[in-house]
């Protein structure tokens, strides 16, 4: 004999007598089980607003429309080499980065995991066209072989120094603008092509690039973004994006 219960769902169902016991188990593993597709584990990222490669990494969830809990990292009292730091990751740097039982450091793979997991979410940060995404592929190496190092350079000196008291190198930034320069040069030929580095749309080849140019535009070196007219074009694009002004909101 069906379940009275069982019934009385069935008929608020306006369904047929003889469906009841296939509705009712469909129901009950409905409200059992759970739905892995609705059900978000919580992430966690470690780090701070400052750090140029967390800031990567918030700007990436940000664009993905994803709730996330910022844990902050008192890098002068060393918390970085302290657990859960250290256990997060081994060089006891920031960011880490949790999603459930996943564990991740380095922000260009946290980023990339960010895009592809959550793909059909938010910005489409990467492309499943392989020809296209081979494409983005080699602008977002370009920009962390060729573009980070002398922009993170710049961005110590021009950037961080001064917020920490400490003197500005001038022959070090003499030395890094003649480099980035040269690399901006390259830029400006591709975005004569192309409004963004990885194709027509902002993905990750564009957004990697947020952190440190958030620094220099505020120092001496803006001039080498502002006298190429692309790049200058392409850097008030990309700095004006919502997703990007929640990052810089999370310092006040």
């Amino acid at each position: 004999m069906i379940p009275p219960s069982s019934y009385l769902i069935n008929i608020s169902l306006g369904l047929p007598y003889h469906k009841v016991r296939i509705t009712t188990h469909l129901l009950l593993n409905f409200l059992l089980v759970p739905n892995h597709n609705t059900v978000m584990a919580t992430i966690k990222v470690y780090g701070s607003t400052y750090s140029t490669a967390a800031m990567r990494v918030f700007a990436a969830l940000y664009e993905k429309d994803i709730e996330f809990e910022f844990v902050p990292v008192d890098m002068r009292a060393g918390e970085h080499k302290k657990e859960p730091i250290i256990s997060l990751n081994p060089f006891g740097q920031i960011p880490a980065f949790e999603d459930g039982d996943l564990k991740l450091f380095e922000s260009r793979a946290i980023t990339q995991y960010i895009a592809h997991e959550y793909f059909d979410k938010g910005t489409q940060l990467v492309i499943r066209d392989s020809k296209k995404m081979a494409i983005l592929s080699v602008w977002t190496e370009v920009e962390g072989q060729k573009f980070d190092p002398a922009a993170s350079k710049l961005t110590w000196e021009l950037g961080i120094k001064p917020l920490l008291g400490m003197p500005t190198d001038s022959a070090v930034v003499e030395e890094y603008e003649a480099k980035l320069a040269a690399v901006l040069d390259v830029y400006e030929a591709r975005l004569a092509q192309s409004k963004y580095l990885g194709g027509d749309s902002f993905t990750l080849a564009d957004l990697h690039h947020l952190p440190t140019i958030n620094y220099l535009m505020g120092t001496q070196s803006k001039k080498l973004f502002e006298s190429r007219p692309h790049v200058s074009a392409w850097v008030a694009d990309i700095t004006a994006r919502p997703a990007w002004n929640k990052v810089i909101a999370m310092r006040s």
